[in-house]
């Protein structure tokens, strides 16, 4: 649904922003934007004087939310602080995100007792910078108590592929791992490596990642386990 997401995504931050401005001037506005909005990154790290380069209509739709708030700011001189997060992770999360997927198959597998558990990738190869849904939160609410107008990027700046990543799964959970790479899954124009920069953020508030990438695994484990054995995720065992 391209429309929708540039349609929606672009005029919701339009009203609330304007809404803030007339309303409540003073109040502090966290914009949560995408890593999305840069595209493939001309160099490594990606910091927040990347040129904006959307890939899709999504990345579009934050990539106008994005420059939205900061027309917010200088224009109207809103306290507006956009964060541009890369990929995160953790319990809670849909398994159409990456490390959900991976950590349900996982899940799903060992409560089956299978005795090699077979997980299902796209490109195992492409590196993404992963950070903990926790540490992100922790970020954002960082930026709105402490940070000045502007661009921050949310990230751990330690990528992994989708084939360390299940590496990883089979160290926390003590199972082994059938790696199985599905060509359907692959992203035509993959970009193989994507890694940023959180100086900005980290001297605008001192925030710094705290959870280790094992931690988030064995925990969004721990959750899809939960979560299928007590019957809530019953659908989406054998997907």
């Amino acid at each position: 649904m391209p429309e929708a997401y540039v349609r929606e995504n672009t005029a919701m931050t339009f009203h609330l922003l304007d809404a803030v401005r007339a309303e409540a001037p003073q109040a502090v506005v966290v914009v949560a934007a995408s890593s999305e909005l840069y595209g493939p990154p001309a160099q490594l790290p990606v910091d927040e004087t990347a040129p904006l380069r959307p890939q899709n209509p999504y990345a579009v739709s934050k990539a106008a939310a994005d420059l939205l708030a900061g027309f917010f700011a200088d224009a109207h001189g809103l306290r507006v602080v956009r964060a541009r997060a890369f990929n995160h992770a953790g319990p809670g999360q849909e398994p159409i995100y990456a490390i959900a997927s991976f950590a349900r198959q996982v899940a799903a597998g060992v409560l089956e007792g299978q005795q090699q558990v077979r997980v299902v990738t796209g490109n195992p190869d492409a590196r993404r910078d992963y950070t903990d849904v926790r540490d992100v939160v922790r970020a954002y609410r960082a930026l709105a108590e402490s940070a000045e107008p502007g661009a921050y990027n949310v990230c751990s700046g330690r990528p992994a592929s989708a084939a360390e990543l299940l590496a990883a799964l089979g160290r926390v959970t003590g199972v082994e791992i059938e790696h199985v790479v599905d060509p359907a899954l692959r992203r035509a124009n993959e970009v193989m490596e994507v890694r940023g920069s959180s100086a900005r953020l980290h001297a605008a508030t001192g925030w710094e990642p705290e959870i280790p990438l094992d931690q988030t695994l064995a925990d969004t484990v721990a959750w899809w386990t939960e979560e299928i054995r007590s019957g809530r995720a019953p659908d989406r065992v054998h997907e």
